[in-house]
């Protein structure tokens, strides 16, 4: 069994209600609750990382609050606990009483889809060191598809450097060797590094993965179909969709590039430090130009439309915050 560090008391939760989506057939996809609802559903457990543990997993421009992660994230460690736990048995049941041996262990695998400077990575962060603190011995580590992009030399070749990001950008076999892989409970499996600040794939540096409990799979485009038999949500147990008004995504897109240009882009090293004598007004006409030739459209055509296949969805109003939680109906 799955054990909670902080035991969680029993007892009724309050009456929830159900919030109109928009349109009917969201509303018969998921369930939709109010953060404070949704809050309900820790069921005693409380918070024992501290502020500056929390804060430590922010982005930049995305503000993070103990009291969000209290509502937010303690419910849905339970769920996931839960889930991992049920998981498990299965697992055991069908290895040890259908095939009569002994089960291997197999990551539960959690995707995190949605569109660039939505706030994937600090979700990521903070559920993984929200999980770890929750239960005791689990082991959870975090993989981010972009070290599945292709490399820039590859990209150049093929004309796709303004399509990074989008599904071609990827080395899908790889993506898809590695789920499998994991899935089937491979050890030592090696994960390409990218770095931001070069903007590229380092060639020669990995992300070990050695059968972990639990496996937090990030990415713009986790979610999506293809023209393949498989794809990458075929390997998850449980997928997450962080989704925000696209305006909002974009303002902060644009706030984000404006701090980088005043801070990493100064590097002479950086990929764009072509961009960092830009006066403000500059800055910002590029950050937006950018988004609507590149980051907009991939929200638009790959990313939106993937929404819908969640377990679970996290709205955020414009300032960041959590303000409405999708759950899919069983």
């Amino acid at each position: 069994m799955l054990t909670q560090a902080e035991p969680a008391p029993s007892g009724a939760h309050p009456a929830t209600t159900v919030r109109d989506l928009p349109d009917k057939r969201l509303h018969a996809i998921f369930q939709s609750f109010r953060r404070k609802e949704w809050g309900a559903f820790h069921a005693g457990a409380r918070l024992s990382l501290t502020d500056e543990v929390l804060q430590a997993q922010a982005g930049l421009n995305e503000p993070v609050s103990t009291e969000e992660v209290a509502d937010v994230y303690l419910p849905l460690a339970r769920l996931l606990g839960l889930n991992i736990a049920a998981a498990r048995a299965l697992n055991s049941t069908i290895q040890n009483g259908f095939f009569n041996r002994e089960p291997v262990p197999r990551p539960y695998i959690v995707g995190v889809a949605g569109s660039v400077a939505v706030g994937k990575s600090t979700f990521s962060r903070l559920l993984q060191a929200v999980l770890a603190s929750s239960f005791e011995g689990l082991d959870v580590r975090l993989v981010a598809t972009d070290g599945f992009l292709l490399s820039t030399a590859v990209l150049k070749q093929r004309d796709l450097m303004r399509r990074k990001g989008f599904p071609e950008s990827y080395d899908l076999h790889g993506m898809l060797s590695f789920l499998i892989d994991l899935k089937a409970g491979t050890r030592n499996l090696k994960v390409p590094i990218y770095s931001h600040h070069l903007y590229d794939v380092l060639p020669s540096e990995f992300q070990v993965i050695d059968r972990p409990d639990v496996v937090i799979f990030e990415g713009l485009n986790v979610l999506q179909t293809a023209a393949s038999p498989v794809v990458a949500s075929d390997y998850f147990d449980f997928s997450v969709y962080i989704d925000a008004d696209a305006a909002d995504i974009e303002d902060w897109y644009v706030e984000r590039f404006l701090l980088l240009q005043r801070t990493a882009f100064q590097d002479p090293a950086s990929y764009f430090h072509h961009y960092r004598d830009l006066d403000e007004d500059s800055a910002r006409d590029t950050a937006r130009s950018i988004w609507r030739e590149i980051n907009g459209p991939n929200l638009q055509r790959n990313i939106a439309p993937t929404r819908e296949r969640a377990s679970l969805v996290l709205r955020k109003d414009v300032s960041h915050a959590v303000e409405e939680v999708w759950l899919r109906r069983l």
